[in-house]
């Protein structure tokens, strides 16, 4: 047995402030503030403000000043996520339609990461129906001679970011008056070539507040 004492490891360095940032750091950061929302520490003004910031700052330093006045992750929201039954951001799902149909819908149980990626083919995500474990939803799209349609309740924050070259990406009821602070936010990023992607809120689907739900478990 080797008794000799090994210096340890050194820490690796942080990441530098003028660093661009990855998609790594955006859901760290997101969680961040989906915690602090749960938590009573942030309302869902200025969580819905500092959302909005955190797709379109460019480099790490900026990131980090949106969660200065806010503790690291992993605190008590996160803590009754796991009770809950699993922790809030597990791997992603992946969707996948190459000349053919594909479609989540009914009472499924999203991650907080899901990707969809339509080749000439089509895709429906229905969030109507679905049991959020996170308050922070993601939906990546990559969308080629294709459609893909997304569906959430009209009480869900929903929010987007994307292009399309010679092709469609609309996100529709953003910033709507109606919205529940206290639901889900569900984010959708993605890029269409000669396709479509749209996002919407479906009227007379309302979701369960989630958010107060975390915090009545926190309360006791």
């Amino acid at each position: 047995m080797d008794l000799e004492k090994h210096p340890a490891a050194p820490a690796a360095p942080a990441a530098p402030a003028e660093l661009r940032a990855s998609d790594a750091d955006r859901d760290r950061i997101a969680q961040i503030l989906a915690d602090a929302l749960a938590e009573g520490r942030l309302d869902a003004e200025e969580h819905s403000e500092r959302l909005d910031s955190l797709y379109a700052l460019k480099t790490v330093g900026e990131l980090e000043l949106l969660v200065r006045d806010l503790p690291a992750p992993g605190g008590a929201a996160r803590e009754a996520a796991f009770a809950a039954g699993g922790p809030a951001g597990g791997p992603a799902e992946t969707v996948v339609a190459v000349c053919s149909s594909s479609a989540r819908r009914g009472r499924w149980r999203p991650g907080a990461h899901t990707r969809a990626v339509s080749v000439m083919g089509d895709i429906t995500i229905d969030l109507t129906e679905a049991v959020f474990e996170q308050q922070v939803t993601e939906i990546n799209v990559t969308c080629v001679l294709g459609n893909v349609e997304i569906l959430v309740p009209e009480n869900v924050t929903l929010r987007g970011y994307g292009n399309g070259v010679l092709g469609n990406f609309e996100v529709h009821g953003v910033g709507r008056a109606v919205t529940d602070p206290q639901a889900p936010v569900v984010i959708v990023r993605g890029f269409a070539l000669l396709g479509n992607i749209e996002a919407r809120p479906k009227l007379g689907a309302r979701l369960v507040d989630l958010a107060l739900k975390i915090r009545r478990r926190l309360e006791g």
